[in-house]
Order: structure tokens, then C-alpha cells, then sequence
């Protein structure tokens, strides 16, 4: 079994950010809850086409369980930024090679291919994770993704990250856009930067924020030239945890 080993992911800021692959027990774990998961939805469908027709109830059972048992994992992957119920409570996530969301291409390529990864009872994507440094299975490798941990906030590490003492983008214009235009995936990454600022080299730190504020700041039409890059974005991150 290789070590395993961070995955590092270059940004075109030229930033270095490491992913932690996760490891097989939580991976199996998440795909056993997945998997429980679906058996019960189609036992549920079994159940509803039992009282039909008995060709007609098979074939729908037949397709039905098909979808279930492939489409819920590509409609996560896409649907909830890589993330399945199992993986959400495991806290791990399917990403590409970039770090980037999964394409519904690429969720589509790495599930299909779970079918060799199940042969023999899970024979291939158990030695394919084994080998590879970054714990990618056969669909991982074929659609270049691989399942990371999650990076969890401390305690209270939104609300602290959050507070500001003043706010000049707290205006009603800019609070309707962040919340109706700025989406979860946009959350977690402007949280997840200002987490990773304090270790961020200065000039890496101050050319990424000041890339990151000038997209929103022709997004939002944010007028404010005296406001920094840095403290554009906080200022965003506070108006999305702002509580009223």
C-alpha cells in the first residue's frame, strides 16, 4: 500500500493549496450510507409497482433502479458540489485535479466506471486506491478527480471571520445581490480563503485577495477604489453571515 500523500493544486494566481485525500475506512463508510440509501429507495419503488401489472412492474423496477443507483451519485456530484449524503456527513467531497467542481462529464465517466471498480466484489477499486498515492479508484483516475476531506471552520471560526467593525458594502443593494446572486459554492470559498490567508506568503495573499475582489467588484458594480482587496472580500464574507 503507498503512503498517502497531500495533493497539491496550483491556482492561476500561481497560490499553492494542498487537498487531503480521504482514506478508504470513511470512503467505504460514505459509500455503504449511500448505498443504504438506495436500497431503501428501491425498495420503496418495488413496493408501489407491485400492485401493477407484473411485466410493466419489472421493467419500471428494473429502470428505476438502474437511475437510482447511478443517477443519485451523478446528480450530487453535480446537484451539491461533489458532495453525496454520505460523503456530507462524512465530510469528504468529489473534486477534479484542479480542485475545481466535478462536470456533470466527469461525474458521469468516474460513476460508470464503478462497475469495474465493483469487480470483483470491489477487488479493482480497492487495489487501484491502495496503489495510488491519492487513493483515486479506476473512475477517479479515468475522470481525474479524486475525494478530499472537507475543510471544517473551528468553532465559531464563520462568525469571528465574519465581524467587521465597519462594513461599507452593508448597504440594501449589495445585501439582496449576496443573497440571491452569491451561491453556497461562493460561500464556503471566500470563508475558505480568508481561513487560509495567515499562511498565504504577503505577495501571494495581497495578488490573490485583489484577483478575487476585482471579479466581484464588476459583478456587484462595487464603486469603492479606497477599499482594499482583502478587506473586499471580508467585507462580502460578513454580508454572508450577517445576521439580522
Amino acid at each position: 500500500m503507498r503512503e498517502l500523500r497531500p495533493f497539491t493544486v496550483i491556482t492561476p494566481e500561481h497560490v499553492p493549496i494542498e487537498l487531503i485525500p480521504a482514506g478508504m475506512g470513511r470512503r467505504i463508510l460514505a459509500l455503504l450510507l449511500d448505498l443504504g440509501l438506495c436500497i431503501g429507495l428501491i425498495t420503496v419503488l418495488s413496493w408501489l409497482v407491485s400492485v401493477g401489472p407484473v411485466a410493466v412492474g419489472i421493467l419500471v423496477q428494473t429502470t428505476g433502479s438502474f437511475i437510482i443507483l447511478w443517477g443519485y451519485h451523478v446528480w450530487c456530484d453535480v446537484r451539491f458540489g461533489g458532495q453525496s449524503i454520505g460523503k456530507k456527513l462524512l465530510h469528504l467531497r468529489v473534486c477534479d485535479a484542479r480542485g475545481l467542481p466535478v462536470t456533470l462529464h466527469q461525474s458521469m465517466a468516474r460513476n460508470a466506471a464503478r462497475a469495474l471498480d465493483m469487480l470483483p466484489l470491489g477487488g479493482i477499486g480497492l487495489i487501484s486506491s491502495l496503489l495510488d498515492p491519492y487513493r483515486r479508484r479506476l473512475g477517479d483516475r479515468i475522470a481525474d478527480t479524486l475525494v478530499v476531506n472537507e475543510v471544517q471552520a473551528t468553532p465559531n471560526a464563520e462568525s469571528r471571520l465574519a465581524r467587521v467593525s465597519i462594513n461599507s458594502l452593508d448597504i440594501p443593494r449589495l445585501r439582496r445581490a449576496v443573497a440571491h446572486r452569491l451561491s453556497l459554492e461562493e460561500r464556503e470559498f471566500l470563508l475558505s480563503l480568508c481561513l487560509r490567508a495567515p499562511g498565504l506568503q504577503e505577495t501571494a495573499r495581497y495578488d490573490l485577495f485583489e484577483s478575487v475582489a476585482e471579479h466581484y467588484r464588476v459583478r456587484f458594480a462595487i464603486a469603492d477604489e479606497h477599499l482594499s482587496g482583502e478587506k473586499l472580500v471580508r467585507n462580502l464574507l460578513a454580508l454572508c453571515y450577517r445576521r439580522e
